[in-house]
């Protein structure tokens, strides 16, 4: 063995060990954080849900798959633009898997009513899957086909499944809104039910 090659693998050697030897270094490695885009009608509600689950570090409400650049919430209440109301999840898969926040996302809205939310209607309020890489596709695919052999929903789920294009955060004071306005009607109505069901059906992955 030359003296090069054995260079090399003492110098492997010592590094291995280093981290053996020194797990503190890996685990302050800064964790992998993935995103997910959903839209599941008004984002106030949908922020609210994902805001509580564990390995979510930050949820933006806001718009995407439009074809109006910075459109704004006036813009998008037309329906016009082509934008749905969503968020960008940005979590961390060691925590919490994309599948598992699909299983919380079909839980905490209906799938098969096509542009609408209860009493908000509108392309702006369809249901939606914008996936970043193939392998979101594929879970997508798999949960979506796996609900409807279940006939967990008394309809076929309408949820499109769509590659993620661009997304342009709302306008400041929709972000953080239930949070900040758990007293206002709507959020009273529609949002604070499906916060509860969520501490309720999903207490391990509560925050």
């Amino acid at each position: 063995m030359s003296h090069v090659m054995l260079g090399i693998l003492l110098a492997c050697g010592l590094a291995m060990m280093s981290v053996v030897m020194n797990p503190a270094a890996a685990a302050d490695a800064p964790p992998k954080t993935a995103k997910a885009t959903l839209a599941g009608g008004c984002f106030w509600c949908t922020e609210a849900v994902f805001a509580e689950l564990k390995g979510v570090k930050k949820v933006v409400s806001g718009y995407t798959n439009g074809s109006v650049p910075n459109p704004t919430y006036k813009q998008v209440c037309t329906g016009l633009t082509g934008h749905a109301e969503a968020i960008e999840i940005e979590y961390d898969p060691a925590v919490v898997s994309f599948e598992k926040l699909l299983e919380v996302f079909f839980a905490t809205h209906d799938p098969t009513t096509l542009n609408q939310q209860g009493v908000d209607r509108g392309t702006q309020y369809r249901s939606g899957i914008y996936y970043h890489d193939d392998e979101q596709k594929q879970v997508a695919e798999k949960v979506i086909k796996a609900l409807d052999a279940a006939k967990v929903f008394p309809a076929k789920i309408v949820t499109e499944v769509t590659k993620a294009a661009k997304f342009y955060p709302a306008e400041d004071y929709h972000q953080d809104f239930f949070a900040n306005n758990p007293n206002q009607p709507y959020c009273q109505a529609v949002a604070a039910p499906k916060v509860d069901k969520v501490r309720k059906v999903f207490k391990g992955l509560v925050k």
